[in-house]
Protein backbone atom coordinates (compact mmCIF):
# COMPACT_ATOMS: atom_id res chain seq x y z
CA UNK A 1 0.00 0.00 0.00
CA UNK A 2 1.49 3.33 -1.09
CA UNK A 3 1.64 5.94 1.66
CA UNK A 4 0.42 9.34 0.49
CA UNK A 5 2.54 12.17 1.85
CA UNK A 6 0.65 14.35 4.33
CA UNK A 7 1.21 18.08 4.56
CA UNK A 8 3.85 19.09 7.09
CA UNK A 9 3.78 22.85 6.58
CA UNK A 10 2.26 25.48 4.28
CA UNK A 11 4.05 28.80 3.78
CA UNK A 12 3.04 31.88 1.82
CA UNK A 13 5.88 33.59 -0.07
CA UNK A 14 6.78 37.01 1.31
CA UNK A 15 7.90 40.17 -0.52
CA UNK A 16 11.57 41.05 -0.11
CA UNK A 17 14.35 43.05 -1.80
CA UNK A 18 17.55 41.43 -3.06
CA UNK A 19 20.53 42.31 -5.23
CA UNK A 20 20.61 45.98 -6.23
CA UNK A 21 16.93 46.38 -5.43
CA UNK A 22 15.04 43.53 -7.09
CA UNK A 23 11.48 43.06 -5.84
CA UNK A 24 10.76 39.37 -5.37
CA UNK A 25 8.88 36.95 -3.16
CA UNK A 26 10.73 34.48 -0.93
CA UNK A 27 9.00 31.19 -0.21
CA UNK A 28 11.65 30.01 2.26
CA UNK A 29 15.17 30.95 3.28
CA UNK A 30 17.63 31.10 6.16
CA UNK A 31 15.04 30.85 8.92
CA UNK A 32 13.71 27.54 7.55
CA UNK A 33 17.02 25.63 7.81
CA UNK A 34 17.03 22.61 8.33
CA UNK A 35 13.32 22.19 7.52
CA UNK A 36 13.93 22.03 3.75
CA UNK A 37 17.35 20.28 3.85
CA UNK A 38 19.15 20.09 1.38
CA UNK A 39 17.37 23.12 -0.09
CA UNK A 40 18.29 26.51 1.32
CA UNK A 41 16.20 29.14 -0.42
CA UNK A 42 13.45 29.54 -3.00
CA UNK A 43 12.76 32.91 -4.67
CA UNK A 44 9.90 33.85 -7.00
CA UNK A 45 10.92 36.84 -9.12
CA UNK A 46 7.85 37.19 -11.33
CA UNK A 47 7.09 40.82 -12.23
CA UNK A 48 5.49 42.95 -14.94
CA UNK A 49 7.24 46.12 -13.72
CA UNK A 50 10.75 46.60 -15.21
CA UNK A 51 11.81 49.00 -12.47
CA UNK A 52 11.31 46.17 -9.99
CA UNK A 53 13.94 43.92 -11.59
CA UNK A 54 16.24 45.80 -14.01
CA UNK A 55 18.83 46.73 -11.35
CA UNK A 56 19.45 43.01 -11.09
CA UNK A 57 22.09 41.13 -9.12
CA UNK A 58 25.50 42.74 -9.84
CA UNK A 59 28.81 40.97 -9.21
CA UNK A 60 28.71 38.79 -6.09
CA UNK A 61 30.44 35.59 -4.89
CA UNK A 62 29.08 32.11 -4.23
CA UNK A 63 30.71 29.12 -2.57
CA UNK A 64 29.41 25.80 -1.27
CA UNK A 65 26.05 25.70 -3.08
CA UNK A 66 24.23 25.13 -6.35
CA UNK A 67 21.80 27.70 -7.79
CA UNK A 68 18.99 26.55 -10.10
CA UNK A 69 17.29 29.24 -12.18
CA UNK A 70 14.10 28.47 -14.13
CA UNK A 71 12.71 31.12 -16.50
CA UNK A 72 9.07 31.22 -17.61
CA UNK A 73 9.16 34.55 -19.47
CA UNK A 74 11.81 37.13 -20.29
CA UNK A 75 15.61 37.02 -20.45
CA UNK A 76 18.35 37.01 -17.83
CA UNK A 77 21.88 37.96 -18.91
CA UNK A 78 24.69 36.40 -16.87
CA UNK A 79 28.47 36.55 -16.68
CA UNK A 80 31.16 35.31 -14.31
CA UNK A 81 34.76 35.54 -13.17
CA UNK A 82 35.76 32.67 -15.49
CA UNK A 83 34.74 34.61 -18.58
CA UNK A 84 31.49 32.73 -19.14
CA UNK A 85 28.52 34.77 -20.33
CA UNK A 86 25.17 34.17 -21.93
CA UNK A 87 21.41 34.60 -21.76
CA UNK A 88 18.77 32.42 -20.08
CA UNK A 89 15.45 32.81 -21.91
CA UNK A 90 11.82 31.71 -21.59
CA UNK A 91 11.57 28.02 -20.71
CA UNK A 92 15.31 27.66 -20.04
CA UNK A 93 17.07 26.40 -16.92
CA UNK A 94 20.55 27.15 -15.61
CA UNK A 95 22.08 24.83 -13.02
CA UNK A 96 25.17 26.47 -11.56
CA UNK A 97 27.48 24.60 -9.18
CA UNK A 98 29.45 27.29 -7.35
CA UNK A 99 31.68 24.76 -5.59
CA UNK A 100 34.97 26.29 -4.41
CA UNK A 101 33.93 29.73 -5.56
CA UNK A 102 32.67 31.85 -8.39
CA UNK A 103 31.94 35.56 -8.78
CA UNK A 104 29.07 36.28 -11.13
CA UNK A 105 26.23 38.61 -11.99
CA UNK A 106 22.64 38.01 -13.09
CA UNK A 107 20.80 40.84 -14.82
CA UNK A 108 17.09 40.32 -15.62
CA UNK A 109 15.99 42.08 -18.82
CA UNK A 110 12.38 40.92 -19.24
CA UNK A 111 10.64 40.48 -22.59
CA UNK A 112 9.26 42.96 -25.11
CA UNK A 113 6.18 43.55 -22.94
CA UNK A 114 8.23 44.10 -19.76
CA UNK A 115 7.41 40.69 -18.29
CA UNK A 116 10.07 38.89 -16.22
CA UNK A 117 8.95 35.59 -14.71
CA UNK A 118 11.30 33.16 -13.06
CA UNK A 119 12.38 31.24 -9.97
CA UNK A 120 15.68 30.54 -8.25
CA UNK A 121 16.36 27.62 -5.94
CA UNK A 122 19.51 27.24 -3.82
CA UNK A 123 20.63 23.70 -3.01
CA UNK A 124 23.32 22.96 -0.44
CA UNK A 125 26.40 20.91 -1.28
CA UNK A 126 27.69 18.20 1.08
CA UNK A 127 31.00 18.90 2.83
CA UNK A 128 32.92 16.60 0.49
CA UNK A 129 31.82 18.63 -2.55
CA UNK A 130 31.88 22.20 -1.29
CA UNK A 131 35.30 22.92 -2.77
CA UNK A 132 34.93 21.20 -6.15
CA UNK A 133 35.50 23.17 -9.36
CA UNK A 134 32.55 25.38 -10.35
CA UNK A 135 30.54 24.54 -13.46
CA UNK A 136 27.34 25.29 -15.36
CA UNK A 137 24.65 23.12 -16.85
CA UNK A 138 22.57 25.22 -19.27
CA UNK A 139 19.34 23.61 -20.51
CA UNK A 140 17.28 25.21 -23.28
CA UNK A 141 13.50 25.00 -23.39
CA UNK A 142 13.71 22.62 -26.35
CA UNK A 143 15.76 20.13 -24.32
CA UNK A 144 13.14 19.78 -21.58
CA UNK A 145 10.68 16.95 -22.38
CA UNK A 146 6.97 17.33 -21.75
CA UNK A 147 4.68 14.42 -20.88
CA UNK A 148 0.88 14.47 -21.00
CA UNK A 149 -0.92 12.04 -18.69
CA UNK A 150 -4.34 10.44 -19.14
CA UNK A 151 -5.69 12.81 -16.48
CA UNK A 152 -4.86 15.72 -18.77
CA UNK A 153 -1.94 16.89 -16.64
CA UNK A 154 1.12 18.14 -18.51
CA UNK A 155 4.57 17.80 -16.94
CA UNK A 156 7.84 19.42 -18.00
CA UNK A 157 10.67 17.27 -16.65
CA UNK A 158 13.78 19.26 -15.74
CA UNK A 159 15.29 16.49 -13.64
CA UNK A 160 13.91 13.18 -12.46
CA UNK A 161 11.51 10.86 -14.28
CA UNK A 162 7.83 10.76 -15.22
CA UNK A 163 6.21 7.86 -17.12
CA UNK A 164 9.62 6.51 -18.08
CA UNK A 165 10.78 9.85 -19.51
CA UNK A 166 13.84 11.39 -17.84
CA UNK A 167 14.76 15.06 -17.63
CA UNK A 168 17.99 16.41 -19.19
CA UNK A 169 19.69 17.39 -15.90
CA UNK A 170 21.75 14.39 -14.81
CA UNK A 171 25.44 15.30 -14.48
CA UNK A 172 25.25 17.35 -11.29
CA UNK A 173 26.40 16.89 -7.69
CA UNK A 174 23.01 16.48 -6.03
CA UNK A 175 20.35 14.37 -7.73
CA UNK A 176 17.00 16.07 -7.18
CA UNK A 177 13.72 15.80 -8.99
CA UNK A 178 12.38 19.05 -10.45
CA UNK A 179 9.18 18.93 -12.49
CA UNK A 180 6.68 21.57 -13.67
CA UNK A 181 3.10 20.25 -13.43
CA UNK A 182 0.02 21.80 -15.07
CA UNK A 183 -3.34 20.29 -14.05
CA UNK A 184 -6.72 20.98 -15.72
CA UNK A 185 -10.04 21.41 -13.89
CA UNK A 186 -11.38 18.45 -11.91
CA UNK A 187 -8.30 16.30 -12.27
CA UNK A 188 -6.03 14.18 -10.09
CA UNK A 189 -2.24 13.81 -10.14
CA UNK A 190 -0.24 11.15 -8.34
CA UNK A 191 3.54 11.03 -8.37
CA UNK A 192 5.90 8.58 -6.64
CA UNK A 193 8.54 9.99 -4.29
CA UNK A 194 11.54 8.40 -2.62
CA UNK A 195 11.23 7.59 1.08
CA UNK A 196 13.31 9.87 3.27
CA UNK A 197 13.53 12.65 0.68
CA UNK A 198 12.50 16.24 1.30
CA UNK A 199 9.59 17.05 -1.02
CA UNK A 200 7.82 20.36 -1.61
CA UNK A 201 5.45 21.93 -4.14
CA UNK A 202 5.32 25.61 -5.08
CA UNK A 203 2.08 26.73 -6.71
CA UNK A 204 2.64 29.18 -9.57
CA UNK A 205 -0.88 29.46 -10.99
CA UNK A 206 -4.45 28.67 -9.94
CA UNK A 207 -5.17 26.55 -6.90
CA UNK A 208 -5.57 22.95 -5.86
CA UNK A 209 -5.50 20.51 -3.00
CA UNK A 210 -2.75 18.17 -1.81
CA UNK A 211 -3.32 14.98 0.21
CA UNK A 212 -7.06 15.76 0.39
CA UNK A 213 -6.16 18.57 2.76
CA UNK A 214 -6.34 22.37 2.59
CA UNK A 215 -6.38 24.14 -0.78
CA UNK A 216 -3.26 26.11 -1.73
CA UNK A 217 -2.97 28.89 -4.28
CA UNK A 218 -0.48 30.93 -6.29
CA UNK A 219 2.67 31.86 -4.35
CA UNK A 220 2.20 29.15 -1.72
CA UNK A 221 4.72 26.46 -0.83
CA UNK A 222 3.61 23.08 0.50
CA UNK A 223 6.17 20.98 2.41
CA UNK A 224 5.27 17.31 2.76
CA UNK A 225 5.82 14.70 5.42
CA UNK A 226 7.58 11.46 4.46
CA UNK A 227 5.80 8.95 2.24
CA UNK A 228 5.71 7.11 -1.09
CA UNK A 229 3.78 9.51 -3.28
CA UNK A 230 2.31 12.99 -3.66
CA UNK A 231 -1.40 13.33 -4.39
CA UNK A 232 -2.90 16.51 -5.84
CA UNK A 233 -6.33 17.30 -7.27
CA UNK A 234 -8.22 20.28 -8.65
CA UNK A 235 -11.88 21.25 -8.62
CA UNK A 236 -13.11 24.63 -9.89
CA UNK A 237 -9.67 25.96 -10.88
CA UNK A 238 -6.74 24.56 -12.84
CA UNK A 239 -3.37 24.54 -11.08
CA UNK A 240 0.29 24.75 -12.05
CA UNK A 241 3.04 23.95 -9.59
CA UNK A 242 6.70 23.04 -9.32
CA UNK A 243 7.38 19.75 -7.52
CA UNK A 244 10.91 19.43 -6.14
CA UNK A 245 12.58 16.74 -4.04
CA UNK A 246 15.97 15.48 -2.88
CA UNK A 247 17.62 13.50 -0.09
CA UNK A 248 18.60 15.61 2.97
CA UNK A 249 22.31 16.10 3.64
CA UNK A 250 22.03 16.26 7.44
CA UNK A 251 25.19 18.33 8.00
CA UNK A 252 25.80 21.56 9.95
CA UNK A 253 25.00 24.73 7.99
CA UNK A 254 27.02 27.93 8.38
CA UNK A 255 25.43 30.55 6.13
CA UNK A 256 26.27 34.18 5.50
CA UNK A 257 24.95 36.00 2.44
CA UNK A 258 25.81 34.13 -0.77
CA UNK A 259 28.20 31.65 0.88
CA UNK A 260 27.15 28.45 2.67
CA UNK A 261 29.69 26.26 4.44
CA UNK A 262 29.70 23.85 7.40
CA UNK A 263 31.47 25.98 10.05
CA UNK A 264 31.85 29.65 11.00
CA UNK A 265 35.61 29.29 10.52
CA UNK A 266 35.08 28.21 6.90
CA UNK A 267 32.87 31.26 6.39
CA UNK A 268 35.55 33.52 7.88
CA UNK A 269 38.16 32.08 5.53
CA UNK A 270 35.86 32.49 2.51
CA UNK A 271 35.18 36.17 3.15
CA UNK A 272 38.82 36.82 4.00
CA UNK A 273 39.83 35.27 0.68
CA UNK A 274 37.21 37.33 -1.13
CA UNK A 275 38.57 40.55 0.40
CA UNK A 276 42.16 39.56 -0.39
CA UNK A 277 41.43 38.57 -3.98
CA UNK A 278 42.23 34.86 -3.49
CA UNK A 279 38.64 33.59 -3.48
CA UNK A 280 38.71 32.04 -6.95
CA UNK A 281 40.47 28.65 -6.87
CA UNK A 282 39.61 27.44 -10.35
CA UNK A 283 40.78 29.53 -13.32
CA UNK A 284 39.08 27.51 -16.06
Amino acid sequence: MQEIRKIRKILKSKPTLEGAGVHLKRAFGNSEVPLFDPFLLFDDFRSDIPNHYLKGFPWHPHRGIETITYILAGDVEHGDSLGNKGVISSGDVQWMTAGSGIIHQEMPKGDDSGKMYGFQLWANLPARDKMINPRYRDITAEQIPEVKLESGAKIRIISGEVSGIKGPVTDIVIDPEYIDVTMPLNSEFRHPTKKGHTVFAYIIDGQGCFCRDSFAGNGTIVLFEDGDEVLAFTEDHPMRFLLISEKPIGEPVAWQGPIVMNTREQLRVAFEEFNQGTFIKYKG
